[in-house]
C-alpha cells in the first residue's frame, strides 16, 4: 500500500474534470438540456492512472494533446464526448460521517489524524470530499446504543448533543475546516427512542407507534437545528436508513405507504412549521431493487409529492443500475441520490485485494450515468476490526486505521473514490459520452469553471489503448488492465 506522502505528492494540481460513461451513459431523456456556457478549451487533458501491479495511486502522468480526427472506426476504441448536451447537476461526492469513523479518528496520533484530513478533504493535496451523511441517535457503527432525549420525553426538553460532542461533532467541524465549509451534509435516522416503538426496542426493526408520529418528526427538526448551533450546516434529510430491513442493529420499519403518509401528515408539515422546508428529505433510502415501488407511493401522489425532493439508494442486493433511470424517468422533476455502499465481511488480511476499488469505480459510474445528483460511500475510517461496531457487524472502509501501531492503511477503493470526487466538483454538469469499447466504462462532467472531466474503468486483464474524441479532435492515452483513469481538460 503507498504512503499518503507519495499519495499527496503525485496529485498535483487540483484541476476540475468530467467523468464519461460508456454503455451506461442514457442521452434521450427528455430533461436533457442545451450547453449555452463558453466553449470549453479543448487543447490538452491531464492525465491521472490508479492501476493493479504498479505504483500508480491517482498519479499524475504526462498530459496529452489533442488533434484533429476524421471519423473513428468501429475497432478504434473510442470515447465520444458532447458538452452541448447536460444532464443533472452534481450535489457531491463523499462519504459518511458516522461515530466508528470519528471514534476512531481520535485514536490515532494528531499526525495521522491531519493526513487523513487532508488525504479526504482537501481538495488540492486530496481528493476533495464534498459530500457528508451522518446518522440521528446511534446506529451500527456506533460504540454503544444511546438518543437524545431522556425515555418518555415527548416534548424533547432533554434533548443533548453530549453523545455527539465527544467525537462526531469535533470531527465533522475539523473536515469542514479543512474543506473551507464546501462539504454538503445530509443526516438519516436508523431507529426511533426505544420507547417510540412497537417493539421497545432500538435493533431488531419495530414500527413507530402512532402516537409518537408528532413527537418523531419534530426529533428532526431538532436535531438539525441543535447540529446547526453546533457548527453544522444541514442541507437534507432521509426519512429512514433501510425501512424494508429487520436489522440485528438499529432499525424501523414503514411499508412504502406508512413511509408516504409520515412524510405527508408528519415530517413534511413538520419541518413547514419549524422553517426547515429548505432541507432536501428523501424517501427510501435503501437498496435499488424496490426503489421504483417505493418512489411510486409516495411521489404519485402531490400532498406527499410536495414535501419530497427525491429517492435515496444503496448498493446491497443486486446491482438494479435500471431502475436509478427507471424512477428518473418516471418522475424527471424529483432528484436521485446515492447514500450508502460498503463492502463486507471484513477481513484484515484481505485489504490490498483489487477487486475492491473495481466495485466502487463501476457503482459511481452507473449510479450517475443513471442520473444520481451524487455518491456516497459508507464509513470513512475503521479500525483494524473494521469497526467498532456495537452488534459485530464489521465492514471495510477506504480508509483503516490501526489503532495498535498508529499505521493508516489506504485501500486502492480510496483511489478509485478519488477519481470522481476530486475532478467532479459540486455543480458540476453530467455531459454526454459515449463509449465505442465494451471494455471501457465511463462518465463525463462540465464542472462551473469549464473544465471537463472524463473517467474511464477498464476491469479487463488487458490494458485498453483509446481516444478522446471532443469537438473533432482526439487525444490518445491507455487505460491499463484493471485501472482506472481521469482526464481533465
Amino acid at each position: 500500500m503507498f504512503s499518503t506522502r507519495f499519495f499527496l505528492t503525485t496529485l498535483g494540481l487540483g484541476a476540475a474534470l468530467v467523468a464519461c460513461s460508456p454503455q451506461l451513459a442514457k442521452t434521450t431523456s427528455s430533461t436533457a438540456t442545451a450547453y449555452t456556457g463558453p466553449t470549453p478549451n479543448v487543447r490538452q487533458a491531464e492525465v491521472y492512472v490508479t492501476a493493479q501491479n504498479t505504483n500508480d495511486r491517482l498519479a499524475r502522468k504526462a498530459p496529452v494533446s489533442f488533434e484533429p480526427s476524421g471519423q473513428p472506426g468501429e475497432n478504434v476504441a473510442t470515447l465520444f464526448v458532447d458538452y452541448r448536451r447536460t444532464f443533472q447537476t452534481i450535489v457531491g461526492i463523499g462519504g459518511a460521517f458516522t461515530d466508528a469513523s470519528a471514534e476512531t479518528f481520535y485514536k490515532l496520533p494528531k499526525a495521522k489524524q491531519q493526513e487523513i484530513l487532508s488525504a479526504y478533504f482537501d481538495k488540492s493535496k486530496g481528493i476533495g470530499y464534498s459530500l457528508g451523511r451522518t446518522h440521528i441517535n446511534s446506529c451500527d457503527f456506533s460504540s454503544d446504543m444511546y438518543t437524545y432525549v431522556a425515555p418518555g420525553d415527548t416534548a424533547l426538553t432533554s434533548f443533548s448533543l453530549a453523545h455527539d460532542e465527544k467525537f462526531r461533532l469535533p470531527f465533522i467541524r475539523e473536515a469542514l475546516k479543512t474543506a473551507g465549509g464546501a462539504i454538503t451534509m445530509y443526516a438519516s435516522p436508523w431507529s426511533p427512542p426505544a420507547w417510540m416503538k412497537t417493539n421497545d426496542n432500538m435493533l431488531q426493526g419495530g414500527k413507530l407507534r402512532p402516537e409518537h408520529r408528532r413527537a418523531w418528526a419534530r426529533y428532526y427538526s431538532r436535531f438539525v437545528k441543535e447540529y446547526e448551533k453546533a457548527g453544522v450546516p444541514i442541507w437534507g434529510l432521509t426519512v429512514q436508513n433501510e425501512p424494508l430491513a429487520v436489522q440485528t442493529w438499529e432499525s424501523c420499519i414503514y411499508t412504502a405507504d406508512e413511509e408516504a403518509s409520515f412524510v405527508k401528515n408528519f415530517l413534511g408539515p413538520e419541518l413547514r412549521r419549524s422553517g426547515l422546508d429548505r432541507l432536501k428529505l428523501m424517501i427510501w433510502d435503501h437498496n435499488r431493487g424496490p426503489m421504483v415501488q417505493r418512489a411510486a407511493a409516495a411521489l404519485n401522489d402531490p400532498e406527499t409529492a410536495q414535501y419530497v425532493w427525491g429517492t435515496a439508494f444503496h448498493w446491497y442486493m443486486d446491482d438494479n443500475y435500471e431502475n436509478v433511470q427507471q424512477v428518473h424517468d418516471a418522475w424527471p422533476d424529483k432528484h436521485l441520490l446515492f447514500t450508502e455502499g460498503c463492502l463486507y465481511p471484513f477481513d484484515f488480511s484481505r485489504i490490498k485485494e483489487w477487486q475492491w476499488g473495481e466495485k466502487y469505480g463501476e457503482s459511481i459510474i452507473q449510479d450517475l450515468n443513471n442520473w444520481s445528483d451524487g455518491w456516497t460511500d459508507w464509513n470513512m475510517i475503521l479500525d483494524e476490526k473494521g469497526g467498532p461496531n456495537h452488534v459485530q457487524n464489521y465492514c471495510y472502509a477506504p480508509i483503516i486505521a490501526d489503532t495498535r501501531t498508529g499505521d493508516v492503511h489506504y485501500m486502492n477503493s480510496f483511489y478509485y473514490i478519488g477519481h470522481f470526487s476530486k475532478f467532479v466538483r459540486p455543480g458540476a454538469k453530467r455531459i454526454v459520452c459515449s463509449s465505442f469499447s465494451g471494455q471501457l466504462q465511463a462518465t463525463a462532467f462540465l464542472n462551473t469553471d469549464g473544465n471537463i472531466a472524463v473517467v474511464a474503468m477498464n476491469k479487463g486483464d488487458k490494458a485498453v489503448d483509446f481516444q478522446l474524441l471532443i469537438d473533432g479532435k482526439a487525444a490518445r492515452t491507455t487505460c491499463p488492465a484493471h485501472g482506472i483513469v481521469t482526464m481533465s481538460i
